[in-house]
């Protein structure tokens, strides 16, 4: 059924991830050709599934995830998931109660560092992701849990603790000024 009213502040698509089989390739494609410039790269946890974050904008860690499929996925390429940004913790928590409220399941709650992050799926099966970036950034990939029930003030606290004892650790402007020269030397 259609909202009556616009959200007051509807989350923004801000990167789309793609699952694919030729992951070499496509980095040097999206890098040599499109410009991108790769920000992270690793695997997820203890599997040997590859993952590369690419930009073209200092400000946002990723615009763009290439990543080796699953084990158990086909041979093509497959979206990874949409993302979509919204403003603060405030507007991520409502978007959480409309989410549960609506029936939908939340799959993950997790911190990038970078990010404060919830996953779950549209009804047409497509993995979504809506964050709030934090004023953090770790080395990607990296996933830590969090809990939208605490104040925003618990959950910056918590986080900043924890991403200090992480790999990578500096302030997202930091973080952003190191890409700004990356991009603009033309590194990737």
């Amino acid at each position: 059924m259609p909202r009556e009213v616009p959200m007051p502040s509807a989350p923004r698509l801000r990167h789309v991830g793609v699952y694919t089989t030729e992951l070499d390739a496509m980095v040097a494609f999206y890098t040599d050709v499109m410009g991108l410039t790769v920000t992270d790269r690793g695997v997820y946890g203890d599997t040997e599934q590859r993952i590369v974050f690419l930009s073209s904008n200092p400000t946002e860690h990723h615009e763009f995830v290439l990543a080796d499929p699953p084990a158990d996925a086909g041979a093509t390429a497959q979206v990874q998931q949409m993302s979509f940004l919204l403003n603060d913790l405030d507007a991520l928590r409502d978007l959480h109660r409309e989410l549960v409220a609506s029936g939908v399941e939340i799959n993950r709650m997790i911190t990038h560092g970078n990010s404060w992050s919830i996953y779950f799926q549209d009804p047409g099966g497509n993995r979504l992701e809506c964050y709030v970036h934090t004023p953090w950034y770790v080395t990607q990939p990296h996933a830590h849990p969090f809990d939208l029930s605490q104040s925003n003030d618990a959950i910056m606290a918590m986080t900043e603790a924890h991403c200090r004892d992480v790999a990578g650790f500096m302030s997202a402007a930091k973080w952003e000024a190191k890409m700004v020269k990356a991009m603009n030397d033309g590194g990737s």
